[in-house]
């Protein structure tokens, strides 16, 4: 149950960071438009943050790993994105009139209202990679099949919410039912493995 705790984790973890990616599009649209520029700051500032995330989530898994902490991980990624909801359009009018450029301007306002969340995101697969080696030879197996897991939950995240969630609901409902959801699962393992 330990194990399916992390894949379900990190699955999920993978699914969540997608599909804020992909409504990140949608939220700038109306301050810098759409284009190619746009789109190339948003995976830019995603792609750079789970990279250091990935290495910061290394480094943090030397030091004493729980379940426990992989969970609170999961629960800051939903906390951190609560300001894409409270200041995200007052955040990106403000910089639009100051960086009229959608290069820059863009690029900056993914990183400030994108960029913690997905540096906590991306700290989850290393650390659930740590909470999964048991032994040292068997080491690469275990990160493959954690990172099959995560990626997979990626692609799924991708699908549901570019071919159905933005149908279907408005962006703000679907950033509250990911960070809902990020949180219960979060909360939901750190019950699990107290008892």
């Amino acid at each position: 149950m330990r194990t399916f705790a992390v894949y379900l984790v990190a699955a999920w973890s993978g699914f969540y960071v997608m599909g804020i990616e992909l409504l990140g599009g949608r939220l700038l649209a109306p301050f810098f438009g759409s284009s190619v520029f746009v789109w190339g700051a948003i995976i830019t500032v995603f792609m750079m943050c789970l990279s250091f995330g990935y290495l910061m989530g290394g480094q943090f898994s030397q030091f004493k790993p729980s379940l426990l902490i992989l969970c609170g991980l999961l629960v800051g990624e939903a906390i951190a994105a609560t300001p894409i909801i409270a200041l995200g359009s007052i955040t990106w009018e403000w910089i639009s009139y100051r960086m009229p450029d959608p290069r820059y301007g863009s690029l900056v306002g993914a990183l400030l209202m994108f960029g913690l969340p997905t540096v906590i995101a991306g700290m989850v697969s290393p650390y659930a990679v740590r909470l999964l080696i048991d032994d040292v030879n068997a080491s690469g197996k275990a990160a493959g099949r954690l990172y099959f897991v995560s990626t997979f939950g990626s692609a799924a995240g991708t699908i549901v919410t570019a071919f159905y969630l933005v149908a279907w609901l408005p962006i703000n409902t679907i950033l509250l039912l990911f960070m809902g959801m990020t949180l219960a699962i979060g909360l939901l393992v750190a019950i699990f493995n107290r008892s």
